[in-house]
């Protein structure tokens, strides 16, 4: 049977899930939104294993358009998935390119650990400018041809959007990419 794309309005650190999705930066260094929320939520062990990271990989240990794990801390999931989006641009510098692979990298890590639950915020469309309707659509159709890859893989893959208007982007978006417009 394959997984389920569900989407939900709501703060992502209250999510039980085996592993959320952090919208990081390349040096894992902690900043605001997603990534301050889910670093306040976790407590310090979460920045402890990024500083490890850097320390082991150097002052970008997760570039752009890829994932790494640490551990979640007070989180009820087991892992926190950390994806450097790309800043929006325009859309002509590999955006598109780079924020699928996100998804991918993310659902690959995850698949390599057995996690069969995540929770994805919206990548790159907070102080990262990337426009939420094409990064919905790109997200989406990414997740969902890595679903169908991999259908016993994962029980379902959730987006959690922060408000109700990024929630409706997301549903429209939804629609379109199951209809294969």
């Amino acid at each position: 049977m394959p997984a389920i794309i569900d989407l939900v309005q709501g703060d992502i650190t209250r999510q039980s899930v085996d592993a959320i999705v952090n919208a990081a930066n390349t040096g894992l260094v902690g900043g605001g939104g997603v990534d301050g929320a889910i670093h306040r939520a976790g407590g310090p062990s979460i920045m402890a294993d990024c500083d490890e990271l850097r320390a082991a990989k150097g002052a970008a240990p997760c570039p752009t358009g890829s994932a790494v794990k640490t551990t979640a801390g007070r989180l009820n999931a087991k892992a926190v998935l950390h994806a450097a989006g790309p800043r929006w641009r325009g859309g002509d510098r590999g955006e598109p390119e780079q924020l699928a692979s996100c998804y991918r990298s993310c659902l690959e890590l995850a698949r390599a650990h057995g996690y069969r639950t995540l929770a994805f915020p919206s990548i790159s469309t907070g102080i990262y400018g990337y426009p939420i309707d094409e990064a919905a659509e790109v997200a989406l159709r990414t997740v969902r041809a890595c679903l169908a890859a991999h259908p016993e893989a994962f029980d379902f893959v959730r987006f959690v959007l922060f408000s109700p208007a990024d929630l409706e982007v997301y549903r429209k978006a939804l629609r379109k990419v199951e209809s294969g417009s």
